[in-house]
């Protein structure tokens, strides 16, 4: 019709414009600001699943190491160590050592590409060992405490995995991958004690290993881990 205006025909779809745009509204309210922990089981109270979508993890932006630390690498496994701590690799693994120490023992830190694959008895993987009061070592018969670590012949009495309280027993690492992470406390033959850490990707195969802990660096060795990135590395 030749009075009606441009201005009226739009006025005429006004309704149908707006439930379009509210419709939008409603997808961008309920699709943004989501996050990536893969707690779509309404019972998981959101707790991240350790590395349970592996190919579908997309690596995170490098960042440069922060203050005091020092970016390092073995196999493509990159982590961020300690200035002033000593670095080693040999035996296929990555050693930090605290000042003081000489030997990849007590205090020190490891990072362990294809723990498993390598290991004789595929620790920690093998009937997830990295969930049982011995599992934290391939072979858990020898005292690591500071005082019996050197000499290696005192025995143990026993083991208890720690209560890791939550959100700590999943860690998130730099690259977003999430880790088993086990604290265990061993009681020697002579009645020392010593704690063994671990943060363990059963996925990649690769291990955080705290051998023999040096409660000093407690919270220094949960830094260090959780700036391990293996977006470059080759399982």
């Amino acid at each position: 019709m030749s009075g009606t205006s441009g201005r009226a025909r739009f006025k005429a779809s006004a309704p149908w414009f707006g439930a379009v745009a509210a419709a939008v509204l409603m997808l961008v309210a309920s699709g943004c600001g989501g996050d990536d922990t893969e707690s779509s089981d309404s019972s998981d109270s959101g707790a991240p699943k350790p590395e349970s979508t592996y190919s579908e993890v997309v690596p995170a932006a490098e960042a440069p190491a922060p203050d005091g630390f020092s970016p390092v690498e073995i196999q493509g496994v990159k982590i961020n160590a300690p200035e002033h701590w000593s670095i080693d690799k040999a035996d296929g693994r990555l050693c930090m050592r605290p000042p003081g120490q000489d030997a990849c023992a007590y205090g020190a830190l490891q990072v362990i590409p294809k723990v498993a694959k390598n290991d004789p008895n595929s620790w920690p993987k093998k009937k997830s060992a990295y969930n049982k009061a011995d599992g934290w070592a391939a072979e858990p018969d020898v005292c690591r405490s500071l005082a019996t670590a050197e000499a290696g012949d005192v025995g143990v009495t026993g083991a208890q995995q720690e209560e890791v309280p939550e959100p700590n027993q999943v860690t998130e690492h730099a690259d977003g991958r999430k880790s088993h992470h086990r604290v265990w406390t061993v009681d020697c033959a002579n009645g020392d004690t010593f704690e063994v850490r671990l943060w363990f990707l059963p996925e990649s195969d690769v291990a955080v290993y705290v051998w023999s802990a040096d409660t000093q660096y407690s919270a220094l060795y949960d830094e260090i881990a959780k700036s391990m990135d293996v977006s470059d590395y080759k399982k």
